[in-house]
């Protein structure tokens, strides 16, 4: 029972690790990786919001809340951008605290009887989610998480691939697109959107802390050692699955927090990598500079 509950919590962290590389490798080419953590601090505000509305806390709309919120901090922030008056990490500093702090005043106004597990939010539950099953007319179909999170996966890496020209010029040679005829800003929008819902449905299962990692610290590990999209892609998705299998073991026994342990484990090695690249960076220069007899 243990071997199985085991298999079911690292399926799900890997779950979760790929739906945040996809696009989290597209916002840390982009410069914008900061804002998978204001999404990630902002949503809080949907998640309120629709609570007060339908006094439900597993309702759909605590989902479609949060998602919207993800997007209204994007959209806010590429307002204030588009006045010229910011740069883009002040523009995200002023958003998401703003929709964070009407989401605790809120919480404090109209909901201070329901509990809200400030470690649950920062580091999720991925040691309770196979005992959260998707159950239907008798029948247990295994861990809600496995069932969400396969899904944004599968969503998406079909909007990748579906985009994938659109996504590698806006992304790379943003007026160059528009001059083909590309249209940048949708193409940014629909990132946002994408990235929303991933964090949102990876939030109640890794916590805000574990997705900004996951959304960054891979990606910007392969950034280091590749210099296509496509090899990106696949190497940011390679290393976040050692990290987590890494970082599963390590909390297995040191009997820690699962979420912290994985975090930890990808940024000891972004370092790892980062020193060995500049190693050997350096004796390639070293070598080509040294005379030949």
């Amino acid at each position: 029972m243990m071997n199985i509950i085991y298999v079911q919590l690292i399926i799900t962290s890997f779950l979760v690790a790929l739906s945040c590389v996809l696009p989290g490798t597209l916002l840390v080419l982009r410069g914008t990786s900061l804002m998978s953590d204001a999404i990630g601090h902002a949503i809080l505000l949907g998640i309120v919001a629709a609570f007060l509305l339908t006094k439900n806390m597993h309702s759909a709309w605590i989902f479609i809340g949060a998602v919207l919120i993800g997007i209204a901090t994007a959209a806010g922030t590429e307002l204030l951008i588009s006045t010229k008056r910011l740069m883009h990490d002040a523009a995200v500093g002023l958003v998401f605290p703003l929709l964070f702090s009407i989401a605790i005043i809120l919480i404090n106004l109209y909901a201070s009887s329901i509990h809200m597990d400030t470690d649950a939010a920062l580091l999720g539950e991925l040691a309770f989610t196979p005992f959260n099953k998707l159950i239907i007319q008798g029948v247990d179909y295994g861990p809600v998480a496995i069932w969400i999170m396969s899904g944004i996966l599968l969503l998406n890496i079909l909007c990748i691939i579906w985009w994938y020209p659109s996504l590698k010029i806006t992304t790379f040679n943003a007026d160059y697109a528009y001059s083909l005829g590309y249209r940048p800003h949708l193409i940014h929008y629909g990132l946002m959107t994408l990235t929303s819902i991933t964090i949102v449905g990876a939030f109640d299962t890794a916590g805000a802390i574990l997705v900004v990692a996951f959304m960054i610290i891979p990606p910007a590990t392969a950034y280091l050692i590749t210099h296509r999209l496509s090899h990106m892609l696949i190497q940011s998705c390679i290393i976040a699955l050692i990290t987590t299998i890494t970082g599963c073991l390590f909390a297995h026994l040191c009997n820690v927090s699962i979420a912290g342990s994985i975090a930890t484990t990808n940024g000891i090695f972004f370092f790892i990598v980062l020193t060995t690249s500049t190693i050997y960076k350096l004796y390639s220069k070293r070598m080509k500079q040294r005379p030949h007899v």
